[in-house]
């Protein structure tokens, strides 16, 4: 990534890439039934998409003593419990991060952005841990050039820092004429954006509610995954 200039494609995951909401709530509930407090209704359940789960919870009432707790049975579901029906292949059971599917046509705009010399780099909330093998599983990683998410540890938690910590591992330069356009669905990529001096694409078919992305200031909100690829050439044309 040496070379100047560039422009850099930073795409959210879930709720952008994939349609991850069956097992980030599915995992979430386990949370709340493991430190035995009520799940909350499916309305604020969908909006656990997007947000770190520790703010989520945070949000929901969980006690500041309970947070570590309820972190890691969510991630015990998540990663390595295999008790959810997997949508791709019935009669399989997987984890929470394989409850999971690509949205249709999200290959194709992929494969046309790369085709054009974009620089496509995930950049999500998710821990890169967990981010990493759902990118695998749906061959995502060979649909794009990084892969960048939270650690594990909560020091990089928000999309700003993961935003500052992709363009630093891949020698994003500014100065040096480089441009940068975030991708994604939820106020969390906005607002992310913005407090990187970058524009914010809104994706509707992912999990903001009604006006969301016009409330935090998405430069343009796109409808549907097919113009994808047309919205960011002509960003940076």
């Amino acid at each position: 990534m040496s070379q100047h200039p560039k422009n850099v494609v930073l795409l959210d995951l879930d709720g952008t890439l994939t349609q991850s909401d069956p097992g980030i709530i599915a995992c979430a509930k386990k949370a709340f039934e493991g430190l035995g407090l009520p799940v909350p209704d499916d309305e604020e359940m969908h909006r656990f998409i997007g947000p770190a789960i520790i703010e989520s919870l945070k949000r929901n009432g969980v006690p500041d003593d309970q947070l570590d707790r309820g972190v890691e049975i969510y991630r015990e579901y998540y990663t390595d419990k295999a008790v959810f029906d997997d949508p791709n292949n019935p009669g399989r059971k997987v984890p929470g991060r394989f409850y999971n599917s690509v949205y249709q046509g999200i290959p194709e705009q992929l494969a046309a952005l790369r085709a054009d010399g974009f620089y496509l780099a995930v950049a999500t909330c998710k821990p890169e841990y967990q981010a990493v093998p759902v990118c695998e599983h749906f061959h995502l990683d060979t649909m794009v050039d990084g892969i960048y998410g939270a650690s594990r540890d909560n020091s990089r938690l928000d999309k700003d820092q993961v935003i500052r910590y992709c363009f630093d591992k891949i020698g994003f330069d500014a100065q040096a004429g480089d441009r940068a356009l975030m991708v994604g669905d939820r106020w969390t990529d906005v607002d992310g954006a913005i407090a990187c001096g970058l524009d914010c694409l809104g994706c509707r078919w992912g999990y903001a509610e009604p006006d969301e992305l016009e409330q935090h200031g998405a430069y343009r909100i796109i409808d549907h995954v097919s113009e994808l690829h047309d919205a960011v050439a002509q960003y940076f044309a």
